[in-house]
């Protein structure tokens, strides 16, 4: 059956506007690039920011460049250039991989010197 998703109760959004249908049609904040446009807005228009939504219904000509980006800011937490910056997680990606492997050849010299015995003759010998 396919119909509206089922409406988020009003206490887990707070004050924040509904804008929208968002990624899947639920009423949650994510920043994505795959869905740059979430259903509500990152902050509630409380204060300052509801002032500014008022001055936006005017001309926007009259609005200095610190007002636009408090209102931006207002809707979202993070431009697309951020979303999509190196986190640098990749280092302990890596850090975590070099640990790991060096923990297996250190097992693996370990278990050569105390666990293995000597080889036979029969495997190192080809004459015989």
């Amino acid at each position: 059956r396919h119909g509206l998703p089922l409406p988020q109760p009003r206490w887990t959004i707070g004050k924040r506007e509904v804008v929208g249908f968002g990624g899947n049609g639920e009423v949650t904040y994510i920043d994505s690039v795959m869905a740059p446009f979430p259903a509500i807005r990152f902050k509630e228009d409380v204060g300052e920011i509801a002032a500014l939504r008022e001055k936006e219904k005017g001309d926007w000509k009259k609005m200095t460049k610190e007002e636009k980006k408090s209102l931006y800011r207002a809707s979202f937490c993070q431009t697309l250039a951020e979303v999509e910056a190196p986190t640098g997680e990749w280092k302990s990606i890596m850090g975590l991989s070099l640990i790991g492997i060096s923990l297996g050849i250190w097992g693996y010299l370990w278990m050569k010197k105390y666990v293995y015995g000597v080889v036979p003759d029969t495997i190192t010998d080809d004459e015989k």
